[in-house]
């Protein structure tokens, strides 16, 4: 069975030969790894399940340590070298006037998708957009401000949200010219505990152009996964209803994964599970073995599932939890 096969098994609420799984590691995390396997590549030998690709960004060096986006945006990645922090904001009114945003169509964004997605054949293929909706505006404007937009200048968090959808759109339909399974979104709604703008604001501004991109998505044939950060227990009911089909990074900080499953698991699928906020960096290589085998037993059964840390493996866990964290995925019929 190839590993394709095993996540649209899971996806279709079914069981595989084993739980597909798909690890990913921050900047520092996988050096620990390249170190101690002495191979640059090690990530391509552990057997993950889902690859993907994204459409390009042109991003210029302004400094050392500092990029900007075809957005305009500049980042700081001094300090966090996986992502950055937006060091200018680029609206500092709420207006558009001036700002253009760049062509999603360019040829030179999805040079990299027949070559990458060739080679991979066998896994799961995503296109992702990451920052694809409120990140992509708050980045823009900041956070406080497109938040207190929302009640005093609403007509501009539309246009704005309008022309971010409009462009994501046209990536999804250029990306699904290629052989993909799938699109996956990055968008963080939640915080620790609830949605960051609360569930009127997010079912007013963010529910009807999510539910535009997933239609588009399912125009295609694809499916539609989406990586939301935190707490947003209160709207699966909503993501469900849009066509969600895969939920990530399914935090068991931020609520109940077991009892999650169980509530939406017939009609939603969902990726990740391992704490990185606890078990992953704090607890026992024998810990890690123990919550991945009783995440693999219990809310792999029956499909619905692919396992995973919860974000991409952190700085701070230690070599030895990675390790045992990789043997039992590799290795679930000795310990299954």
């Amino acid at each position: 069975m190839t590993r394709k096969e095993r996540i649209k098994l899971s996806l279709n609420h079914k069981s595989a030969d084993i739980v597909p799984y798909n690890i990913t590691f921050t900047f520092q995390a996988a050096e620990k790894l390249r170190a101690h396997f002495n191979d640059p590549e090690f990530e391509e030998t552990i057997g993950n399940h889902l690859f993907s690709v994204n459409a390009l960004s042109r991003n210029k060096i302004i400094k050392p340590g500092f990029k900007q986006d075809d957005f305009g945006v500049i980042w700081n990645q001094t300090v966090d070298k996986d992502i950055g922090v937006v060091d200018e904001l680029l609206l500092k009114e709420p207006s558009l006037k001036g700002f253009k945003l760049p062509d999603p169509k360019a040829a030179w964004r999805y040079e990299n998708f027949g070559k990458s997605l060739g080679k991979h054949k066998d896994r799961f293929l995503l296109s992702d957009i990451g920052f694809s909706l409120f990140e992509r505006a708050w980045t823009l404007r900041g956070m406080e401000n497109l938040l207190i937009d929302m009640y005093e200048n609403p007509g501009f968090v539309n246009e704005l949200l309008d022309a971010i959808t409009e462009f994501n759109l046209a990536i999804i339909d250029e990306s699904s010219k290629f052989p993909i399974d799938g699109m996956r979104f990055g968008d963080d709604w939640g915080q620790q505990s609830g949605l960051i703008m609360g569930p009127d604001l997010w079912r007013k501004f963010i529910k009807p152009r999510i539910r535009r991109m997933y239609s588009r998505v399912k125009a295609h044939g694809l499916k539609v996964f989406i990586h939301s950060c935190g707490d947003v227990e209160e709207i699966f009911p909503d993501l469900i209803e849009c066509g969600l089909d895969c939920f990530n990074p399914f935090q068991p900080e931020a609520y109940d994964i077991f009892k999650i499953k169980q509530l939406h698991g017939a009609k939603l699928s969902f990726y990740g599970g391992m704490s990185t906020q606890k078990i992953l960096p704090f607890g026992t290589a024998d810990d890690v073995k123990k919550e991945t085998v009783r995440l693999l037993r219990e809310i792999g059964i029956n499909g619905g599932y692919i396992f995973s840390p919860a974000h991409a493996t952190p700085a701070d866990v230690p070599l030895d939890n990675m390790l045992a964290m990789l043997e039992i995925v590799r290795n679930q019929e000795k310990y299954l």
